[in-house]
C-alpha cells in the first residue's frame, strides 16, 4: 500500500497562525518553569558538594530542557510533579539510613527503589492486558485504563530510578552513581523511556489503538528484567567499574536509549501498518497515513538521539581508550543500527518511498537493534561487555 499525500497532522501551519512561542505561555507554563528552576536550585544546594563540574553543568542544563518539554507536552507536568513528590518522600523517609528500607512501611511496600520498580512492572503488565482487552472487545474504557496504567507505571519507574540514585550514595559517596550502569538499570530506563515516547505519540495523534502493539514489547523487557533481577540478584547496587566512572555515561547512555525507544515504537507501528495493509483489523486500527506518520516520526527522533549518542560514545572512547573508534563489537553493531535507519530515512525523504517495504524494514530493524542492545553485551566479548547472563 503506497501513500502519496500528507496526513492532516503533518500539514504545515499557515504563516498567519504562527505567533511568538513565548507569548503563548500562560500562568501554568510559568509556574511549571519556576517549579523546575526552584527544584534545580534545591538539588544543587543539597547535593552540589557531591557533584563535579560536569555533573553541575548537566544539572543546570537539564532545567531549560525539562521546562521546554513541559511547555511542549503538558501531560509531562503532572508526571514530573508526581515523580518529584514520591522521590522526595522516599528520601525524607530514609533519613540518611539505608536500613530503613526494611523498617518503614512506605519504603518497604511502595517507594524504595526496588518496590517502586516492582510496582512499575505490575502496572506495565496490567496496561498490556487492558490494551489487549480494548482491541478485542472494542471497549473504550479498557483502553483508557491502559493509558492510566501506563502513566502510573512510568511514574513508578522514574521514581524507582531517582530513589536508586539516592540509595547508591547512602551505600557510600564513592559508590553513588546515576542508575544506568548495568543491564538491570538500563532495562528499567528503557521501559520508562519507551513508555513515555509511546504516551507522547498516543496523545499527539489522539489514538490509543497502538498500545496493544507497544506495551507487549515493554512487558517483555520487564519480564526479562524480573527474571534477570531475581535469578541473578541484579537489583543489588554495585560500584561502577572503572571504565564507567565518567561524566560521559550520564549523557551517552540516556541518548542511546531514547534512540532505542524510538526504534522499538516504529517497529511495532510497522506491524500495525502491515496488518492494516493486508485488510486485517482495519476497523480497529488507525488509518495507514497515521501509522506511516508515527513510524516516520519515531524513527526520526530515535535516529537523532542515536546519532548524538554515537558521537558522544566516540568522544568517551577517545578519553577512555585513546581512540575514537576501535571496531569493538558494540561499536560495530551501533554503526550497523545507525546505517540501517539512515538508509530508511534517506529512502523515505529523498525517494518518497512509502508503504509495506518501509514497514517491513522497520520491523526487521527491531531485531538488529535488539541484538545491538542486548545480544552484543551477552554473547560477544569486547570493551563494552558490562553485562552477562
Amino acid at each position: 500500500m503506497e501513500l502519496t499525500s500528507s496526513s492532516p497532522a503533518t500539514r504545515p501551519v499557515p504563516p498567519a497562525a504562527r505567533t511568538n512561542w513565548l507569548s503563548q505561555r500562560n500562568a501554568g507554563d510559568w509556574l511549571f518553569a519556576i517549579a523546575i528552576a526552584f527544584g534545580t536550585g534545591i538539588a544543587y544546594s543539597l547535593y552540589g558538594k557531591l557533584m563535579d563540574g560536569y555533573e553541575i553543568a548537566i544539572l543546570f542544563l537539564h532545567a531549560p530542557l525539562l521546562i521546554a518539554l513541559g511547555w511542549a507536552w503538558r501531560p509531562f507536568r503532572p508526571f514530573a510533579a508526581f515523580v518529584a513528590v514520591l522521590a522526595l518522600a522516599s528520601i525524607w523517609l530514609y533519613q540518611g539510613d539505608l536500613t530503613r528500607a526494611e523498617q518503614t512501611f512506605f519504603l518497604k511496600y511502595l517507594i524504595s527503589s526496588q518496590t517502586a520498580i516492582t510496582w512499575m512492572s505490575v502496572f506495565f503488565f496490567t496496561a498490556t492486558g487492558a490494551y489487549l482487552l480494548g482491541l478485542v472487545s472494542r471497549f473504550d474504557f479498557a483502553e483508557r485504563t491502559g493509558t492510566v496504567m501506563t502513566w502510573i507505571a512510568a511514574v513508578m519507574g522514574a521514581t524507582g530510578l531517582c530513589v536508586r540514585w539516592y540509595e547508591s550514595y547512602l551505600i557510600g559517596p564513592d559508590i553513588g552513581h546515576i542508575p544506568i550502569s548495568n543491564l538491570y538499570e538500563v532495562f528499567v530506563f528503557f521501559s520508562l523511556i519507551t513508555a513515555l515516547l509511546y504516551l507522547f505519540y498516543e496523545g499527539r495523534y489522539n489514538t490509543r489503538k497502538l498500545g496493544v502493539f507497544v506495551l507487549p514489547i515493554i512487558s517483555a523487557a520487564v519480564a526479562f528484567l524480573l527474571w534477570y533481577s531475581f535469578s541473578r540478584e541484579a537489583y543489588q547496587i554495585q560500584p561502577l567499574v572503572p571504565a564507567l566512572q565518567s561524566y560521559w555515561m550520564k549523557i551517552h547512555v540516556p541518548a542511546n536509549f531514547i534512540g532505542y525507544g524510538g526504534f522499538v515504537i516504529a517497529a511495532m507501528v510497522g506491524i500495525a501498518y502491515l496488518l492494516v495493509s493486508k485488510g486485517i483489523l482495519t476497523s480497529r486500527l488507525p488509518e495507514p497515513r497515521l501509522l506511516d506518520d508515527v513510524m516516520y516520526r519515531a524513527i526520526a527522533i530515535g535516529f537523532a538521539f542515536f546519532t548524538i549518542a554515537t558521537i558522544l560514545g566516540a568522544l568517551w572512547a577517545a578519553e577512555a581508550w585513546g581512540s575514537y573508534w576501535s571496531w569493538d563489537p558494540k561499536e560495530t553493531w551501533a554503526l550497523i543500527v545507525w546505517v540501517n535507519y539512515a538508509i530508511w530515512l534517506h529512502m523515505r525523504l529523498t525517494r518518497n518511498l512509502r508503504g509495506d517495504m518501509l514497514a517491513w524494514w522497520a520491523v526487521v530493524g527491531l531485531f538488529v537493534t535488539t541484538f545491538a542492545f542486548v545480544g552484543v553485551n551477552l554473547f560477544l566479548s569486547g570493551l563494552h561487555s558490562y553485562g552477562s547472563l
